[in-house]
């Protein structure tokens, strides 16, 4: 269906069609996982660090503000990146290189951010919760690898279904 659309309107020449397009919806689920990691990127950050336990903390200095924004904007650009490489028009060829190289950048691009969040831990003095907000803690750690376990899952069950 979507190869129909995309050939009868022109969007993309023949060769470049989308990879998904070719797939039934069932084969498609792998690159759903992956928009679901992506979506956690572009707005757990915004969400879970722009209000008063982090940005808006007035107990935090500025420099410490700083890498908040710092941290929410790489998520936000990790969660474009994944999006792009999990649905870019990519060539097909008969080994499937291009897409599963599409897919592994996703992937990488998915995981990064809560990979780096599970090992900020074990950084000197670091907690996942300041004591004024009931710290010491971690809650993150369940949020964390339940997005990027979803990317995984997606990347793995797309290179499975090629």
């Amino acid at each position: 269906m979507i190869h129909k659309v995309l050939t009868k309107f022109g969007s993309f020449p023949t060769p470049l069609l989308l990879h998904a397009a070719t797939n039934s919806q069932t084969e498609m689920l792998g690159r759903i996982l992956l928009t679901v990691d992506a979506v956690g990127l572009l707005l757990g950050a915004p969400i879970a660090d722009m209000n008063e336990t982090h940005q808006f903390n007035p107990r935090w200095p500025p420099h410490a503000k700083f890498h908040n924004g710092q941290t929410i904007t790489m998520s936000v650009f990790l969660g474009l990146l994944t999006l792009y490489y999990t649905w870019r028009p990519v060539p097909q060829d008969k080994a499937g290189a291009a897409a599963r190289d599409s897919l592994t950048v996703a992937v990488i691009c998915g995981s990064i951010y809560w990979l780096a969040g599970l090992l900020a831990v074990f950084f000197p003095e670091a907690e996942g919760l300041d004591p004024e907000f009931g710290g010491p803690g971690f809650p993150q750690a369940k949020i964390f690898t339940g997005f990027m376990g979803v990317g995984v899952a997606g990347y793995a069950y797309e290179m499975y279904a090629m």
